[in-house]
C-alpha cells in the first residue's frame, strides 16, 4: 500500500513524495541537479533568436499535441485547437479542459508549469482563467522568461535537438560560436542525427529526399549523385561527420517495429531503383533495405562513439481524414502492438557481429507499448559491454539502456513501471533518466516530476526494508539517474 499523509496541500513541496526517505532524497539529492534534456524537439532557430513568447497560448498550446488530444476529447472544434481562433479563446478552451483532467499527467504538468514559471499556485479553472492569463502574460514579457532566461532558471546543462541529416545546422553553429542573438549561454545546444527520411523507402517523398541529400553532399559522393544503396550510406556517413563536427552525440530512429530481413544486395538494389522510380516496395523488400541501412549506420555510430536511439511501437496518423486536414504530428498517433522481440534481437545480434570488433554502438531502446518493457530489458541484457579487458579499455557501464517511459507512458504509473522492470532485470543505478521529448520550452518541470517519482519509488523500497537506508549510496543513485549518468553516457 502507498504511504499516506492527511491534509496534503495541492501540489505542495512534497508532491508525490510519500515517505520520509523519498522526501529527503528529493530535496537533498535530486532537486538541484542540472538538466540534460538529451532528446527533445525544440526549435534551434527559436533558441538562437532568444525567442520571447507573445502569450500563454503561444508558449503553452502551440505545437503541443498532448493538449490538443484532450481538447478534442472535450468536444472542442479544431478552430480552437489548430485553427484560427484568437489566442485567448484557445487558452479558455484549454482552461475548461484542464478542470476535467483528474488522473492525467497533463493536470500535474500544467500546474507545475504555472508554479515554476509564473509563481501561480492556484488550480487553473474557467473561473480564474482571465486572471491567470493576465498575470502569466505580464511575466512572459520579462527577460527571465525568454529562452535564455528559461535555460538559466532551470539550470539546463544541455539540450539535444532532433535534426534531419540534410539540415545546415546553421543555428547550432551560431549558438556555439556565440554569434546568435541569444549571445553566450551556458547550456549546450547539440544536434542529434535523425535519418528517418532516408530509411523510409516505403513512404511518399522518398525519392525526392534522396535527391535532396545528394544535393547537400554535392562533390562528396559521385559529384553529389546517389545511385545505389551504398551511395546512400556514404552520403549519410558524410552528413554524420558534419553533425559530429557540430557536437552531435546521438542519433535517433523512429520505427514502428525493428525491421530484420536479410536479402541479397542485388534484390535490395532493385528495390531502391524501383523506389527512386516511384514504385512502392513490398513490406519485406522495404524491411530488407531498412535492415541494410541500420546495420551500416550502426557501424558508423560505433566508430564515432555516437549513441543510437531506437524509438519503436508508434502507429502514425490513424485518422486519415484529420491528418489530411491538419497535417502529421498533430495528435493522431497511437500505441502499436507489433511483436518486437525476434526482429530486435536479430538486428542487434547482427550489428554486434558484423565486424572483427563489436559494432553495436551504445544504444537506448524506447517503446511506446509497455508490453515490450520486459522483452526489451532482457534482450538488451544480452548485449551489455564486457569487452573492456580484451579491448584494452574499461567497459561501458549501462551501454544498453531501456529508455524512459515515452510519450503516452510518461505519467506516474508508466514511469514507475519502466523503472520497476529495469530494476528487476537490469541495473537501475546506470539508468540515464528522463528527457522531455517536447517541442515546448515550458516542459522542464517534467524532469522534476520524474525525479519525484524516482525518489518516491526508491523511498518505498527502503522503508519496506528491501534496500538499506544508506544515505550516501541512495543519494549517489538518485544524482546519477537525475543527471550524472546522462552526462557521462553521452560524453
Amino acid at each position: 500500500m502507498r504511504g499516506f499523509r492527511a491534509n496534503r496541500g495541492f501540489i505542495d513541496g512534497d508532491f508525490l513524495l510519500e515517505t520520509e526517505t523519498a522526501r529527503t532524497l528529493y530535496h537533498n539529492a535530486a532537486k538541484s541537479e542540472p538538466i540534460f534534456d538529451y532528446h527533445c524537439h525544440l526549435n534551434p532557430a527559436w533558441i538562437a533568436e532568444n525567442k520571447q513568447f507573445a502569450d500563454l497560448a503561444e508558449v503553452w498550446l502551440g505545437g503541443d499535441h498532448y493538449k490538443w488530444r484532450m481538447m478534442r476529447a472535450m468536444g472542442y472544434d479544431e478552430y480552437y485547437i489548430t485553427g484560427g481562433a484568437p489566442p485567448y479563446e484557445k487558452f479558455l478552451a484549454w482552461a475548461r479542459t484542464v478542470e476535467n483532467l483528474i488522473g492525467n499527467p497533463l493536470y500535474h504538468w500544467t500546474h507545475l508549469e504555472l508554479q515554476r514559471y509564473f509563481d501561480i499556485y492556484e488550480p487553473l479553472t474557467e473561473k480564474n482563467a482571465p486572471s491567470i492569463w493576465e498575470r502569466a502574460n505580464a511575466l512572459l514579457k520579462k527577460p527571465e522568461l525568454s529562452v535564455k532566461g528559461i535555460f538559466e532558471k532551470f539550470n539546463v546543462y544541455a539540450v539535444s535537438t532532433t535534426d534531419d541529416p540534410a539540415d545546415s545546422l546553421e543555428y547550432h553553429r551560431m549558438i556555439a560560436e556565440g554569434n546568435a542573438p541569444i549571445g553566450k549561454i551556458a547550456a549546450k545546444v547539440i544536434p542529434s542525427f535523425r535519418p528517418d527520411r532516408a530509411l523510409n523507402i516505403n513512404l511518399p517523398g522518398f525519392a525526392g529526399y534522396i535527391n535532396t541529400l545528394a544535393g547537400v553532399n554535392s562533390g562528396a559522393v559521385h559529384s553529389g549523385a546517389i545511385t545505389t544503396t551504398d551511395d546512400v550510406l556514404a552520403a549519410l556517413e558524410k552528413r554524420l561527420d558534419f553533425f559530429v563536427e557540430h557536437g552531435c552525440r546521438a542519433s535517433d530512429h523512429a520505427l514502428e517495429y525493428a525491421p530484420f530481413v536479410q536479402a541479397p544486395d542485388s534484390r535490395i538494389e532493385k528495390t531502391f531503383q524501383d523506389a527512386m522510380a516511384g514504385k512502392e516496395p513490398s513490406k519485406e523488400d522495404a524491411d530488407a533495405y531498412k535492415t541494410k541501412m541500420l546495420l551500416g549506420l550502426a557501424k558508423c555510430y560505433a566508430r564515432r562513439g555516437i549513441v543510437m536511439q531506437l524509438h519503436i511501437a508508434a502507429i502514425r496518423n490513424v485518422n486519415g481524414r484529420m491528418v489530411k486536414s491538419v497535417g502529421p504530428d498533430t495528435g493522431y498517433d497511437a500505441v502499436h502492438d507489433w511483436e518486437q522481440s525476434a526482429n530486435l534481437a536479430a538486428l542487434l545480434g547482427c550489428m554486434e557481429s558484423s565486424g572483427p570488433k563489436p559494432a553495436l554502438p551504445k544504444t537506448i531502446l524506447y517503446t511506446l507499448n509497455p508490453k515490450d518493457y520486459y522483452p526489451l530489458a532482457t534482450i538488451m541484457g544480452g548485449f551489455q559491454d564486457n569487452y573492456g579487458k580484451e579491448e584494452g579499455r574499461k567497459g561501458i557501464e549501462g551501454k544498453m539502456q531501456l529508455g524512459s517511459a515515452w510519450w503516452f507512458c510518461d505519467h506516474r504509473d508508466g514511469m514507475e513501471e519502466q523503472m520497476r522492470v529495469l530494476a528487476a532485470v537490469g541495473l537501475l543505478p546506470a539508468f540515464v533518466g528522463m528527457l522531455t521529448d517536447s517541442r515546448s520550452f515550458l516542459s522542464y518541470p517534467r524532469h522534476e516530476y520524474f525525479r519525484r517519482i524516482l525518489c518516491n519509488l526508491i523511498g518505498l523500497w527502503v522503508e519496506n526494508g528491501e534496500y538499506p537506508n544508506d544515505a550516501e549510496k541512495l543519494a549517489s543513485i538518485v544524482r546519477g539517474v537525475s543527471f550524472e549518468n546522462a552526462k557521462k553516457y553521452f560524453g
